[in-house]
């Protein structure tokens, strides 16, 4: 009996030896990523986090080139009229003046074009969060049919019958094969580019620029908490902003889900139309305050046309709902905040304002 529990052991302590050997001897192997072109440059500004990109996607100069070519192509639209850029304008921070864009069938949209910028930092994208990488969101306008209203299959047709795309794809990717992932991550890295870094604010943080005393008031407001200022000691109050349009980061906002008191019935569920959740009803993606002097109109179906409106909008309270944000001011009837106070917060938006990125020629159409 001993002997042979003795052989089961040994046999085991065999079998065991000899897995973990064929265990060594199988190498792992990894997915490889083989880059194409010139590595790109890519300038991280100066108190800016760094830019989490995509392993299967590296920046390289041949393919962001490729997708500033795209970005504004109009050959990707069904009748060759619309590009992303039709709906993006670089004067505008790349946001659409008008409150909703309108497709290339005449079809309006909903929701106000969301400006283009520090997009490598950004996390869900579009008002509803919906996608969940840069990637995801460029692959939807062009087959959408209120916007440019063309199946993948005849957009990457029309590309492959114009001769400049095929050998712009070799120098990208390697060979002159058009397909549409490599077409949604040539726009993508394009869009990863696009960096606005070079505002007064920005100016400031390194010392070359000195607020005025309007714009260093608006500054203090816009970091400070808000309430009834008979409760705040020194009768000093804030206009709240900071909670969600946070500097760190230098991003002017925290890329997450609010209801910033907009109305009482929802007539677009937001986020809560892509979850299911109706503790996300009304809630939408806090969009960068950067350039915001710029990309009127305002929120998420451009009912603002002014900063002076927006700001009223928080300095009133807004309207209350179950799923309002907490950081609202309705139990002290909003921000109650002075005309020279209201003032001194656009004063401080506008520092924000960049027209080198507005106007840099590595962003515009190069067709």
């Amino acid at each position: 009996m001993q002997r042979r529990i003795l052989h089961i052991v040994l046999a085991f302590i065999g079998i065991t030896i000899t897995m973990a050997s064929c265990k060594h001897d199988i190498p792992e192997v990894e997915e490889e990523i083989v880059m194409v072109g010139t590595p790109y440059n890519l300038e991280i500004p100066p108190f800016f986090p760094p830019m989490d990109i995509p392993a299967d996607n590296p920046l390289t100069v041949e393919g962001v080139e490729l997708g500033r070519h795209l970005f504004w192509e109009v050959a990707l639209s069904g009748d060759n009229t619309m590009s992303c850029g039709s709906c993006h304008f670089p004067e505008h921070s790349f946001s659409d003046p008008a409150q909703f864009s309108v497709g290339i069938t005449g079809a309006v949209g909903t929701r106000q074009s969301m400006a283009l910028l520090n997009l490598g930092w950004a996390r869900d994208y579009f008002w509803d969060g919906r996608a969940p990488t840069l990637e995801e969101q460029v692959r939807e306008p062009i087959p959408n049919p209120i916007e440019m209203n063309q199946s993948w299959e005849d957009a990457l047709e029309k590309l492959r019958n114009i001769d400049a795309y095929p050998p712009m794809y070799a120098d990208a990717f390697g060979t002159t094969e058009i397909t549409e992932d490599r077409t949604v991550k040539a726009i993508a890295s394009f869009l990863r580019t696009m960096i606005s870094a070079n505002s007064k604010f920005d100016q400031w943080r390194q010392g070359d620029y000195i607020m005025t005393d309007s714009e260093w008031r608006g500054y203090e407001l816009f970091n400070k908490e808000g309430g009834d200022p008979e409760e705040v000691q020194g009768g000093e109050f804030g206009a709240d902003c900071f909670h969600c349009h946070v500097e760190a980061g230098l991003q002017f906002t925290d890329y997450l889900p609010h209801n910033n008191g907009l109305d009482s019935i929802f007539t677009d569920l937001g986020y809560g139309g892509v979850t299911g959740n109706p503790l996300d009803y009304g809630k939408f993606k806090t969009p960068s305050l950067r350039n915001v002097e710029l990309s009127a109109p305002y929120m998420h179906d451009g009912r603002f046309e002014t900063l002076e409106e927006v700001i009223e909008h928080y300095n009133s309270g807004g309207v209350a709902s179950e799923t309002v944000d907490p950081f609202m001011k309705y139990t002290t009837g909003g921000l109650s905040l002075p005309p020279q106070s209201k003032e001194d917060l656009i004063n401080f938006l506008k520092m924000l304002t960049d027209t080198s990125f507005t106007t840099n020629p590595d962003f515009q159409n190069p067709h």
